[in-house]
Protein backbone atom coordinates (compact mmCIF):
# COMPACT_ATOMS: atom_id res chain seq x y z
CA UNK A 1 0.00 0.00 0.00
CA UNK A 2 2.73 2.84 0.90
CA UNK A 3 4.82 2.03 -2.07
CA UNK A 4 1.75 1.83 -4.26
CA UNK A 5 1.75 4.63 -7.53
CA UNK A 6 -0.97 8.04 -6.48
CA UNK A 7 -3.84 7.48 -8.53
CA UNK A 8 -6.33 10.26 -9.20
CA UNK A 9 -8.89 9.13 -6.84
CA UNK A 10 -6.02 8.53 -3.84
CA UNK A 11 -4.71 12.10 -4.49
CA UNK A 12 -8.30 13.88 -4.30
CA UNK A 13 -9.22 11.63 -1.02
CA UNK A 14 -5.95 12.91 0.37
CA UNK A 15 -6.74 16.23 -0.96
CA UNK A 16 -10.10 16.34 0.92
CA UNK A 17 -8.64 15.01 4.29
CA UNK A 18 -6.22 17.99 3.90
CA UNK A 19 -8.97 20.78 2.76
CA UNK A 20 -10.39 21.76 5.88
CA UNK A 21 -6.46 22.55 7.43
CA UNK A 22 -5.92 24.30 3.96
CA UNK A 23 -8.68 26.56 4.10
CA UNK A 24 -7.72 27.40 7.90
CA UNK A 25 -3.82 27.94 6.60
CA UNK A 26 -5.45 30.11 3.57
CA UNK A 27 -7.41 32.41 5.44
CA UNK A 28 -5.36 33.20 8.54
CA UNK A 29 -1.98 32.77 7.49
CA UNK A 30 -1.53 33.11 3.36
CA UNK A 31 -4.21 36.02 2.93
CA UNK A 32 -3.16 38.00 5.44
CA UNK A 33 0.66 37.74 4.36
CA UNK A 34 -0.42 38.90 0.85
CA UNK A 35 -2.53 41.50 2.16
CA UNK A 36 0.33 43.20 4.10
CA UNK A 37 2.41 42.85 0.81
CA UNK A 38 -0.13 45.12 -1.00
CA UNK A 39 -1.03 47.23 1.60
CA UNK A 40 2.46 48.25 2.09
CA UNK A 41 2.08 49.67 -1.05
CA UNK A 42 -1.03 51.88 -1.09
CA UNK A 43 0.26 55.72 -0.58
CA UNK A 44 -3.93 56.81 -0.88
CA UNK A 45 -5.82 54.77 1.27
CA UNK A 46 -8.93 54.89 2.80
CA UNK A 47 -8.92 53.00 5.61
CA UNK A 48 -13.09 53.19 6.23
CA UNK A 49 -14.32 52.62 2.71
CA UNK A 50 -11.13 50.06 1.73
CA UNK A 51 -10.50 52.30 -1.56
CA UNK A 52 -6.97 52.81 -3.10
CA UNK A 53 -5.97 56.21 -4.97
CA UNK A 54 -2.16 55.07 -5.59
CA UNK A 55 0.18 52.73 -5.11
CA UNK A 56 3.87 53.03 -5.13
CA UNK A 57 6.95 52.70 -2.86
CA UNK A 58 6.79 55.90 -0.76
CA UNK A 59 6.19 53.86 2.58
CA UNK A 60 9.74 52.42 1.83
CA UNK A 61 10.84 55.68 1.60
CA UNK A 62 9.20 56.87 4.64
CA UNK A 63 10.80 54.56 6.11
CA UNK A 64 14.48 55.06 4.90
CA UNK A 65 13.96 58.14 6.37
CA UNK A 66 12.31 58.13 9.90
CA UNK A 67 15.19 57.76 12.46
CA UNK A 68 12.77 56.22 14.59
CA UNK A 69 12.88 53.09 12.20
CA UNK A 70 16.43 53.12 11.94
CA UNK A 71 16.29 53.12 16.33
CA UNK A 72 13.78 50.23 16.03
CA UNK A 73 16.09 48.22 13.49
CA UNK A 74 18.91 48.95 15.72
CA UNK A 75 17.62 47.90 18.92
CA UNK A 76 15.66 44.47 17.16
CA UNK A 77 19.47 43.64 15.46
CA UNK A 78 20.98 43.98 19.67
CA UNK A 79 18.29 42.46 21.29
CA UNK A 80 18.76 39.20 18.73
CA UNK A 81 22.67 39.09 18.91
CA UNK A 82 22.04 39.27 22.86
CA UNK A 83 19.42 36.85 23.65
CA UNK A 84 19.74 34.03 21.13
CA UNK A 85 23.59 33.07 21.61
CA UNK A 86 23.74 33.81 25.41
CA UNK A 87 20.18 31.66 25.46
CA UNK A 88 21.47 28.52 23.37
CA UNK A 89 24.65 28.47 25.22
CA UNK A 90 23.21 28.51 28.88
CA UNK A 91 20.50 26.45 27.81
CA UNK A 92 22.97 23.37 26.51
CA UNK A 93 24.66 24.10 30.27
CA UNK A 94 21.72 23.23 31.91
CA UNK A 95 20.40 20.85 30.06
CA UNK A 96 24.43 18.62 30.43
CA UNK A 97 23.74 19.34 33.89
CA UNK A 98 20.07 18.60 34.56
CA UNK A 99 20.85 14.94 32.10
CA UNK A 100 23.39 14.37 35.43
CA UNK A 101 21.09 14.60 37.92
CA UNK A 102 18.83 11.60 38.75
CA UNK A 103 17.36 12.91 42.07
CA UNK A 104 14.47 14.91 41.90
CA UNK A 105 15.58 15.40 38.25
CA UNK A 106 11.80 15.76 37.26
CA UNK A 107 11.62 18.41 39.87
CA UNK A 108 13.79 20.76 38.50
CA UNK A 109 13.48 20.14 34.73
CA UNK A 110 9.50 21.65 35.97
CA UNK A 111 10.94 24.46 37.80
CA UNK A 112 13.41 25.35 34.73
CA UNK A 113 10.24 25.33 32.39
CA UNK A 114 7.65 27.05 34.42
CA UNK A 115 8.79 30.37 33.05
CA UNK A 116 8.39 29.35 29.43
CA UNK A 117 4.50 28.57 30.54
CA UNK A 118 4.19 31.63 32.56
CA UNK A 119 2.00 34.75 31.65
CA UNK A 120 4.28 37.21 30.02
CA UNK A 121 2.29 39.88 32.24
CA UNK A 122 3.52 38.08 35.36
CA UNK A 123 6.85 37.62 34.64
CA UNK A 124 6.82 41.52 33.80
CA UNK A 125 5.16 42.47 37.46
CA UNK A 126 7.91 40.21 39.13
CA UNK A 127 10.98 41.32 36.74
CA UNK A 128 10.12 45.31 37.72
CA UNK A 129 10.00 44.18 41.57
CA UNK A 130 13.72 42.73 40.61
CA UNK A 131 14.95 45.81 38.64
CA UNK A 132 13.29 48.13 41.16
CA UNK A 133 16.23 50.96 41.62
CA UNK A 134 15.93 51.61 45.55
CA UNK A 135 14.72 47.98 46.50
CA UNK A 136 15.11 45.77 43.92
CA UNK A 137 17.07 41.80 44.30
CA UNK A 138 19.24 43.43 41.13
CA UNK A 139 20.75 46.54 42.88
CA UNK A 140 20.57 44.29 46.55
CA UNK A 141 23.14 42.35 44.71
CA UNK A 142 25.38 44.41 43.30
CA UNK A 143 25.42 46.58 46.18
CA UNK A 144 26.92 43.63 48.35
CA UNK A 145 29.99 43.11 45.19
CA UNK A 146 30.09 47.54 46.07
CA UNK A 147 28.54 48.63 42.71
CA UNK A 148 26.27 51.38 42.31
CA UNK A 149 22.39 50.74 41.69
CA UNK A 150 21.16 51.37 38.31
CA UNK A 151 17.99 52.57 36.85
CA UNK A 152 17.44 49.73 34.76
CA UNK A 153 14.05 50.59 33.77
CA UNK A 154 14.19 54.49 33.65
CA UNK A 155 17.57 54.67 32.52
CA UNK A 156 17.89 54.86 28.29
CA UNK A 157 21.56 53.45 28.87
CA UNK A 158 20.72 49.88 30.87
CA UNK A 159 16.71 49.40 29.66
CA UNK A 160 17.51 47.46 26.82
CA UNK A 161 20.08 45.39 28.80
CA UNK A 162 17.19 44.85 31.61
CA UNK A 163 14.54 43.39 28.58
CA UNK A 164 17.61 41.34 27.64
CA UNK A 165 18.02 39.60 30.44
CA UNK A 166 14.55 39.44 31.36
CA UNK A 167 13.94 37.35 27.77
CA UNK A 168 17.03 35.05 28.42
CA UNK A 169 15.40 33.34 31.40
CA UNK A 170 12.19 33.67 30.25
CA UNK A 171 13.01 31.75 26.77
CA UNK A 172 15.32 29.32 28.62
CA UNK A 173 12.35 26.54 29.83
CA UNK A 174 11.78 25.16 26.54
CA UNK A 175 15.41 25.32 25.31
CA UNK A 176 16.23 23.18 28.11
CA UNK A 177 13.77 20.26 27.02
CA UNK A 178 14.56 20.72 23.56
CA UNK A 179 18.64 20.16 24.41
CA UNK A 180 17.54 17.22 27.26
CA UNK A 181 15.81 15.44 24.17
CA UNK A 182 18.90 15.69 22.20
CA UNK A 183 20.99 14.22 25.01
CA UNK A 184 18.94 11.67 25.55
CA UNK A 185 19.01 10.40 21.99
CA UNK A 186 22.96 9.98 21.72
CA UNK A 187 23.41 6.64 21.59
CA UNK A 188 25.73 5.59 24.43
CA UNK A 189 28.20 3.46 22.35
CA UNK A 190 29.96 6.57 20.70
CA UNK A 191 30.67 7.76 24.26
CA UNK A 192 32.19 4.08 24.98
CA UNK A 193 33.84 4.53 21.64
CA UNK A 194 35.71 7.82 22.63
CA UNK A 195 36.49 6.61 25.95
CA UNK A 196 38.37 3.13 24.37
CA UNK A 197 40.15 5.74 22.06
CA UNK A 198 41.75 7.55 25.19
CA UNK A 199 39.57 10.79 25.14
CA UNK A 200 38.99 13.04 28.15
CA UNK A 201 35.77 14.82 29.16
CA UNK A 202 36.51 17.13 26.82
CA UNK A 203 36.77 15.64 23.90
CA UNK A 204 33.92 13.06 24.31
CA UNK A 205 31.75 16.41 24.88
CA UNK A 206 33.21 18.52 21.74
CA UNK A 207 33.29 15.53 19.04
CA UNK A 208 30.07 13.39 20.38
CA UNK A 209 28.02 15.53 22.50
CA UNK A 210 27.70 18.84 20.24
CA UNK A 211 27.58 17.18 16.58
CA UNK A 212 24.93 14.76 17.56
CA UNK A 213 23.06 17.79 18.95
CA UNK A 214 23.10 19.81 16.51
CA UNK A 215 20.02 19.52 14.57
CA UNK A 216 18.80 20.54 18.60
CA UNK A 217 20.88 23.40 18.48
CA UNK A 218 19.81 24.53 14.71
CA UNK A 219 16.63 24.00 15.77
CA UNK A 220 17.21 25.95 18.64
CA UNK A 221 18.73 29.09 16.95
CA UNK A 222 16.12 29.25 14.35
CA UNK A 223 13.37 29.42 16.71
CA UNK A 224 15.34 31.83 19.12
CA UNK A 225 15.85 33.96 16.50
CA UNK A 226 12.56 34.39 14.45
CA UNK A 227 10.99 34.25 18.33
CA UNK A 228 13.46 37.78 19.34
CA UNK A 229 12.70 39.19 15.89
CA UNK A 230 9.27 39.76 17.04
CA UNK A 231 9.90 40.41 20.58
CA UNK A 232 6.54 43.14 21.54
CA UNK A 233 5.08 41.37 24.44
CA UNK A 234 7.84 41.80 26.94
CA UNK A 235 8.56 44.63 26.16
CA UNK A 236 4.95 45.83 26.57
CA UNK A 237 4.66 44.24 29.99
CA UNK A 238 7.97 45.18 31.52
CA UNK A 239 7.45 49.19 30.60
CA UNK A 240 3.77 49.79 31.09
CA UNK A 241 2.88 49.74 27.55
CA UNK A 242 5.93 51.96 26.60
CA UNK A 243 8.74 51.40 24.40
CA UNK A 244 11.34 51.89 27.22
CA UNK A 245 12.31 55.04 28.33
CA UNK A 246 13.05 58.08 25.34
CA UNK A 247 12.34 54.49 22.97
CA UNK A 248 15.49 52.92 24.29
CA UNK A 249 13.32 49.76 23.94
CA UNK A 250 11.57 50.35 20.77
CA UNK A 251 11.71 47.14 18.14
CA UNK A 252 10.07 46.79 14.85
CA UNK A 253 7.59 44.97 15.98
CA UNK A 254 6.56 47.91 18.72
CA UNK A 255 7.21 50.17 15.87
CA UNK A 256 4.46 48.71 13.84
CA UNK A 257 2.09 48.31 16.81
CA UNK A 258 2.19 52.20 16.79
CA UNK A 259 2.07 52.61 13.38
CA UNK A 260 -1.09 50.79 13.47
CA UNK A 261 -2.84 50.84 16.19
CA UNK A 262 -1.57 54.49 17.58
CA UNK A 263 -0.80 56.67 14.80
CA UNK A 264 -2.85 55.03 12.23
CA UNK A 265 -0.78 54.72 9.34
CA UNK A 266 -1.55 51.25 7.92
CA UNK A 267 0.72 51.13 5.50
CA UNK A 268 3.24 52.30 6.83
CA UNK A 269 2.70 49.86 9.56
CA UNK A 270 2.30 47.11 6.41
CA UNK A 271 5.65 48.14 5.06
CA UNK A 272 7.74 47.91 8.30
CA UNK A 273 6.00 44.09 8.62
CA UNK A 274 7.48 43.31 5.15
CA UNK A 275 11.10 44.41 5.89
CA UNK A 276 10.67 42.39 9.59
CA UNK A 277 9.80 39.93 7.19
CA UNK A 278 12.45 40.09 4.71
CA UNK A 279 15.55 40.46 7.71
CA UNK A 280 14.04 36.82 9.39
CA UNK A 281 13.78 35.38 5.69
CA UNK A 282 17.14 36.86 5.18
CA UNK A 283 18.78 35.24 8.67
CA UNK A 284 16.93 31.89 8.22
CA UNK A 285 18.55 31.41 4.88
CA UNK A 286 21.98 32.04 6.05
CA UNK A 287 21.59 29.65 9.04
CA UNK A 288 20.40 26.96 6.52
CA UNK A 289 23.24 27.35 4.59
CA UNK A 290 25.35 27.35 7.63
CA UNK A 291 23.73 24.14 8.93
CA UNK A 292 23.90 22.39 5.58
CA UNK A 293 27.80 22.27 6.43
CA UNK A 294 28.02 22.07 10.15
CA UNK A 295 24.82 20.01 11.43
CA UNK A 296 25.07 16.00 11.17
CA UNK A 297 21.56 14.84 10.56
Amino acid sequence: MINEKPTLKSSLKAYLYLLPMLVISLTFNIWPIISSFLMSLYTKYNFYTDKVDAMGFDNFVYLWNDPDFHLAVRNTLVFVAGVVPVTVILSLIIALLLNQVKWLSGFFRTVYFLPFVTSTVAIAMVWNWIYHSDYGLMNYFMGLVGLHPINWLTDPHWSLLALIIMSIWKNLGFNIILFLVGLNNIDKGYYQAAEIDGANAWQRFWNVTIPMISPITFLVSVNGVIGSFKVFDQIFALFQGQPGPANADLTIVYYLYQKFYTEYKYPIAAASGVILFFLILLVTLVQLWYSRKHVHY
